[in-house]
């Protein structure tokens, strides 16, 4: 009797281990119910533009499918949710969360380019992909698409925009909120209370975009032409209803209101909200701000000299297709002015990659290395410089200025920034050579690569509609990597792995014990 009680006392501790590797997994299952209602969604929002276009009618099946079924399957998986205290989210396990969230989205919402008939699975993934990192690649030819694709693409840039997970935390009350929040990349938070942070920002987000629309029809474009450019270009996306991008209107008003809007887009939210409250002196001494501030200050003039000397023949316009240029790659917008980069010289091209890789600020749309760690790692060369000058005489605390306020760079946060830097350039390095590896040049290879993991959206035409597979997806990569900033992914997979590595080593010592089990059975029936 005592050796029964044993067995099924056994049995109970190794359920109890199996449990313990899976906790989180359930809540993690729920939450990916949610986000397949969301992907569903996003997917069937274009179908009101059939309302002012009914004779695109017949292409709404492509998108009623896929959303449908999104959102029952989803359903039904957030079911699991009910019993979320049953279970917890580990340490890092937001980021599988995170990393679910953008694969779940991006493959859900790719469907309707599938089931067109006009694009393989791959370019399908490649277009939802650029489109919700916020890049502006893209291998549709937009002087033939519906304009149900186009308004599709659109809105996948407004929520990759503000972050999937941001617009699930707006709506959800949820312990894990923050972490999530955090996890996604969301350096800040404007309010005390998450869900009210999450809603600001989508709120000054939306406000930007019905004036940069109002500013767009009242000099000259179509409505549905505003609003596709005004989220665009807030979103840092550079997705355009036109083959000519922004060129296409040659207007100094409009590419004047496009540079405001990316500009606002390459922001910190956390500083939008010092300009709504009138701070204006808090917001000037913003580091981030500063920096964005000389960069264009050093480049504009710069780029400026070389096209009057290379491409144009006087300085208006010169100056005009620089300052939007250079704007258009240090916001990681990718809007174009010019016709190709085909009549740009080496200089000007190498100008251009290094505004992409340095990229907008931390906490905004904007892809690249982010102002904030380019700004701490220059910092860091000074503060050395320094102290290398005045050993052991000068002591200081090496702080910048944020919003106003003194921040503290420790060597834990310096640290972590001088590893981003270096995988973010060995991937740039790796992915640049995979182009090579197609014939292209070392230049044109880089420009593009650089445009896809800074998510910029520029392009020599590499990223093209009938490139080979492997160059989209290398493309892929360099987008979903460079906006989920790496770790996410990083970090999410070796999770994983490790939680893999513990579930099987715990099945495997089950079956041990099971066996041992078995075999004093046997002994004590004989």
């Amino acid at each position: 009797m005592n050796d029964h009680m044993i067995l099924w006392e056994t049995l109970g501790a190794e359920n109890h281990h199996e449990r313990h590797v899976l906790k989180g997994y359930r809540l993690i299952a729920g939450y990916m119910g949610i986000v397949m209602i969301l992907a569903g969604i996003i997917t069937l929002l274009p179908l009101f533009t059939l309302f002012f276009y009914p004779e695109e009618m017949g292409q709404a099946q492509y998108f009623v499918a896929p959303g449908v079924s999104s959102i029952l399957a989803g359903y039904l998986l957030s079911l699991v949710l009910r019993g979320r205290r049953a279970g917890n989210l580990e340490k890092n396990q937001e980021m599988i969360v995170v990393l679910g969230t953008w694969v779940i989205v991006i493959f859900v919402t790719a469907i309707p380019f599938v089931l067109s008939g006009t694009y393989s699975v791959t370019q399908a993934v490649f277009e939802t992909t650029s489109g919700l990192s916020t890049t502006g690649l893209s291998v549709v030819d937009v002087s033939t698409a519906p304009h149900i694709f186009l308004i599709h693409r659109t809105i996948l840039l407004f929520f990759g925009g503000i972050g999937l997970v941001l617009v699930m935390t707006s709506v959800l009350s949820d312990v894990y909120g923050m972490r999530l929040y955090h996890a996604e990349g969301h350096s800040d938070r404007l309010l005390p209370n998450l869900i009210e942070s999450a809603r600001l920002i989508i709120g000054i987000y939306s406000g930007y975009i019905l004036g940069g629309t109002f500013l767009y029809i009242l000099f000259g474009m179509s409505p549905f032409d505003a609003i596709n450019h005004a989220v665009a270009a807030l979103s840092t996306g550079g997705f355009s209803t036109r083959a000519e991008s922004i060129g296409y209107y040659n207007s100094t008003a409009i590419e004047m209101v496009t540079v405001i809007l990316m500009l606002l887009g390459s922001t910190n939210f956390f500083v939008h909200l010092l300009l709504l409250k009138g701070k204006f002196k808090e917001f000037i001494s913003h580091c981030e701000v500063r920096l964005m501030l000389f960069l264009l200050a050093l480049f504009v003039p710069i780029l400026t000299v070389l096209l009057m000397n290379g491409v144009y023949s006087n300085v208006p316009v010169s100056l005009r297709a620089a300052l939007f240029q250079a704007v258009s790659a240090l916001t990681t917008t990718g809007f174009q002015t010019v016709e190709s980069f085909a009549a740009w010289t080496p200089a000007m091209m190498f100008l251009m990659i290094l505004l992409m890789l340095i990229g907008g600020g931390a906490g905004s749309t904007a892809g690249g290395l982010k102002i904030y760690r380019v700004y701490v790692m220059l910092k860091e060369i000074l503060w050395k410089l320094v102290r290398d000058a005045h050993p052991d005489r000068v002591v200081f605390t090496e702080q910048i200025n944020r919003g106003g306020k003194k921040e503290v760079i420790t060597d834990r946060e310096k640290n972590r920034i001088n590893a981003f830097v270096f995988f973010y350039l060995l991937l740039f390095a790796a992915g640049s050579f995979v182009f090579c590896c197609y014939g292209y040049s070392i230049q044109d290879s880089m420009f593009e690569f650089a445009s896809a993991i800074s998510t910029v959206g520029l392009s020599v035409g590499i990223t093209s509609y009938g490139a080979s597979p492997v160059i989209h997806w290398t493309a892929i990569a360099g987008m979903f990597l460079g906006r989920l900033e790496i770790y996410v992914v990083l970090i999410a997979a070796a999770r994983m792995a490790s939680d893999g590595k513990n579930y099987l080593h715990e099945k495997q010592m089950k079956r041990k014990r099971h066996r041992n089990r078995n075999r004093k059975r046997d002994h004590y029936e004989k």
